[in-house]
């Protein structure tokens, strides 16, 4: 199938990525002009083990300077498109296409620190299953570039002029023919297509330890960065299934599950992602119904709740303890599911995703640092692979973001918990009683640029 193609139809599947409050903070810019894709393959050359400056077509350095590669994104010194050798001294093919992976500053959350980390594991979710949908199609990722601060030598954005001024570059693919499996597409577009957060209430019957095995290793198979393992700790997955350990669990939504409620900041930015009715989640594009928040509603209830989740409502109702019989609800729909899951940094070899020691002191104890971007776009690509394999064993999930949202609260969670490192995601999991609708996706074309 022709790239353009195979991208839309990719990207009309990664749409359905789960992001925090179906915010969708990610774009992909794909490389069409001749200046754009020599950059992408200097840039590629760059970041791969043992690779050089990209050279010209004459052999003379295509840098800035002598002998340093221009790895400005955009910048050009001549208007031969792929023609340039890569780190091994290949020329790439000419049937290579590139793409970049971006957060979409304008579509972030950013009332709390903890955000930027919901939004790259989000922008590394989307950036996993838009691998997979290539790859389905016969385009595999055989090169990635991980571009942290710096990498584009503070130049201007990738395509110059073409690029949103709001995106911020994140990762860098190289994709090429490959074979690709028949069914493998339809097999993923069902997949995603049922993959969504149900809140409501879960079967009680215990999960096969053979199944949460298979869970816990799809978080390992990486479409998005098989062609480059990303430095820094791996991504371990913690089922909770014991009764103490649930219990535990619970314990901790029920004293911090109301902090998010209480937070002027995060409910005012929380409660913007409410649509009113179907219609405009529909127009929007993003955030979430009261239906999907809560499953269905009487009319009258609908009004009610609409009324007590307003932010001017909430500052009132939390001096009554509204935000604390909100968290006992949580709670107890915790403590009924089967089992409970965890992603986190590996912390086992001293390591937090950080790129730094970790602290001896015990499990989760990082001294409030931030993992590095690549750690969490690869525990973002690790998310998606698992609820995918979720989702196909029949199982549903229930994110318990406000336990991760505020350092002291994560703290206690990986203390209380015993978590083999920081924690990036936990979620109740079960089998649904009941099916939740779906909530409604922007345009695919919206987060596509030509560059």
């Amino acid at each position: 199938m022709a790239f353009h193609d195979a991208l839309q139809v990719a990207a009309a599947i990664a749409a359905r990525a789960p992001s925090s409050h179906n915010c969708q903070p990610w774009g992909v810019g794909w490389a069409t002009d001749a200046a754009t894709r020599r950059t992408a393959a200097a840039l590629l050359a760059a970041g791969e083990p043992g690779g050089r400056a990209a050279e010209s077509p004459d052999g003379s350095s295509a840098g800035t300077a002598a002998g340093a590669p221009d790895v400005r994104l955009g910048g050009t010194r001549d208007g031969t498109p792929d023609r340039t050798p890569d780190g091994s001294g290949r020329v790439p093919s000419r049937r290579s296409e590139y793409l970049v992976l971006a957060l979409d500053r304008a579509r972030e959350l950013t009332a709390l620190r903890a955000h930027a980390t919901e939004m790259l594991l989000s922008c590394g979710s989307h950036g996993e299953i838009l691998a997979r949908a290539l790859a389905a199609q016969g385009w595999r990722a055989d090169g990635v570039r991980l571009l942290g601060p710096g990498a584009t030598g503070g130049a201007p954005p990738f395509g110059g002029d073409r690029w949103p001024r709001a995106w911020e570059p994140l990762c860098l693919l190289r994709l090429s023919p490959a074979p690709a499996p028949p069914g493998d597409l339809a097999a993923l577009r069902e997949t995603v297509g049922a993959r969504h957060t149900n809140r409501g209430p879960y079967r009680p019957e215990a999960i096969d330890p053979g199944v949460l095995a298979r869970l816990a290793s799809s978080a390992t198979e990486s479409a998005l960065l098989r062609a480059h393992p990303v430095p820094g700790a791996p991504v371990a997955v913690r089922h909770l299934v014991g009764a103490p350990e649930r219990a535990a669990l619970a314990e901790l939504v029920a004293r911090h599950g109301g902090r998010d409620f209480a937070h002027r900041a995060a409910w005012r930015e929380t409660h913007a992602y409410i649509r009113r009715d179907e219609a405009e989640a529909a127009r929007a594009g993003d955030g979430f119904t009261l239906g999907q928040l809560f499953g269905e509603l009487s009319p009258p209830r609908r009004l009610g709740m609409r009324a007590a989740l307003a932010p001017a409502t909430m500052r009132l109702l939390r001096h009554a303890g509204y935000d604390r019989f909100l968290a006992r609800q949580l709670a107890a729909a915790v403590r009924r599911s089967p089992a409970a899951v965890a992603l986190c940094f590996d912390g086992s070899d001293g390591s937090d995703g950080s790129g730094r020691p970790g602290d001896p002191a015990g499990p989760g104890d990082f001294g409030g640092r931030t993992p590095d971007a690549g750690s969490v776009l690869r525990a973002g690509a690790a998310l998606a692979g698992y609820w995918l394999a979720a989702t196909r064993a029949g199982l549903v999930l229930h994110p318990v973001s406000v336990l991760l949202q505020h350092e002291d609260v994560r703290d206690a969670c990986e203390r209380r918990l015993v978590l083999p490192g920081r924690a990036l995601f936990l979620s109740r999991l079960g089998y649904a009683v009941t099916a939740f609708p779906s909530s409604h996706r922007r345009s695919p074309s919206l987060a596509l640029r030509r560059v």
